[in-house]
């Protein structure tokens, strides 16, 4: 099967050696996106609820390139440093989610690269076209 990467301008580029998503036939893989604002390339600072949504207009964005949007989500996986924001994540992704609601797993860690609060990836699903 061809992989094909998915980019845009639109959501953060690249910072490694991976790209913003892969498409497979029907199913794409969106690479982890943090709170960075794509034109400065620096993390939103604006609190938590600031950053959840730039990783959600991240995510979109990179939905969009590649043909879909965040409601052809199948699996969300969110990484949250503080478990708190949990409640928050819950809040805005009935903002940004239509239902029925995507898989999803969140898991507490550690520490997210750039000193991130939050990072979310997933699985997308898109129509078959016919």
């Amino acid at each position: 099967m061809t992989r094909e990467p998915i980019a845009t301008e639109q959501a953060p580029a690249a910072i490694g050696s991976y790209s913003q998503a892969i498409r497979c036939g029907d199913t794409v893989y969106l690479s982890g996106q943090i709170p960075l604002d794509p034109a400065t390339m620096t993390l939103v600072d604006d609190g938590a609820e600031a950053a959840i949504r730039q990783v959600l207009d991240n995510l979109s964005a990179v939905a969009r390139a590649a043909g879909g949007t965040l409601n052809h989500i199948a699996k969300l996986n969110v990484f949250l440093v503080d478990l708190g924001d949990f409640t928050l994540v819950n809040e805005l992704m009935a903002e940004y989610f239509e239902k029925p609601f995507p898989a999803r797993a969140a898991i507490g860690v550690a520490a997210l690269p750039k000193g991130a609060q939050v990072e979310m990836d997933a699985i997308m699903v898109l129509p078959q076209d016919g």
